[in-house]
């Protein structure tokens, strides 16, 4: 990247230990304005560390992270969520019963105004269905009809999307995305990379977590390995394969010196 770019998010020197088990030693971490950056490594690599690191879920032991060049330290996923980081997890982490509204603003609702809000505390469904359906209607998903209808209706592509949707809507600064084409088909699978890529044009910054190389070589235009607990290098799909990929993450291929720069 242009050194003259500052990182939207970034780590140095991040530690986190379980006990006698290092999961982040010393690592680091940047992602630019504007871009997919994936991360990749193998199990117990310690990528799944690093993004509850940056997502809040976990308190690294030492280093730093910074949003927008300032320092910041998250206590809980909440604190990121005020800070303008959004996190669509691998079980989406959405509520079957409910319906798509009530899934879109969970924990967020929207209180009726004057007293109703105030002191009956009562929702303001029109609102709240008004802005989910614009928001699914944004990124493309037009397949659902029904803003009411309980998520365990929809298919498991749907269901990403309201994930993604909710995360676009309430994401002011950087979108975590972790395995979101794990469960689904192939089908399903293209759609929510074409989610990925609209989310990206609207100029939101998205980390892309992901096991699938295929996926990752097409939307990305980073991607950071991780290994051992840090971060080993970062290339451009366009400059290696998904072979060297493989080969750097499980340690058949050591990087080039200025790889970690790049």
């Amino acid at each position: 990247m242009n050194a003259s770019v500052q990182p939207i998010l970034s780590g140095r020197g991040l530690v986190k230990r379980y006990g006698r088990v290092t999961a982040l030693d010393h690592a680091d971490f940047d992602l630019y304005p504007g871009e997919i950056l994936a991360v990749i490594g193998d199990n117990g690599a310690g990528k799944s560390t690093l993004i509850k690191a940056l997502s809040g879920a976990v308190s690294p032991d030492e280093g730093e992270i910074r949003l927008d060049g300032k320092p910041v330290h998250f206590h809980s996923p909440m604190d990121a969520r005020a800070a303008g980081i959004e996190t669509v997890y691998q079980n989406l982490a959405l509520s079957p019963a409910l319906s798509i509204a009530d899934n879109m603003f969970l924990g967020r609702e929207i209180r009726r105004p004057g007293v109703l809000g105030s002191w009956f505390r009562m929702l303001d469904r029109t609102a709240m269905e008004k802005t989910a359906r614009d928001k699914l209607s944004e990124l493309g998903l037009m397949t659902i009809q029904n803003i009411s209808q309980a998520v365990e209706t929809l298919s498991g592509g749907q269901r990403q999307g309201v994930a993604v949707a909710r995360a676009a809507a309430f994401g002011s600064k950087v979108i975590i995305m972790d395995e979101p084409t794990a469960a689904l088909g192939v089908k399903e699978s293209r759609r929510v990379l074409d989610l990925i890529r609209d989310v990206k044009a609207r100029g939101m910054p998205i980390v892309l977590i992901s096991h699938n190389m295929p996926h990752v070589f097409e939307v990305a235009d980073r991607i950071h390995i991780h290994r051992l607990g840090r971060r080993l290098a970062v290339i451009k799909p366009s400059d290696y394969s998904m072979s060297d990929a493989v080969a750097l993450m499980t340690g058949a291929m050591k990087p080039p010196a200025d790889m970690a720069a790049a």
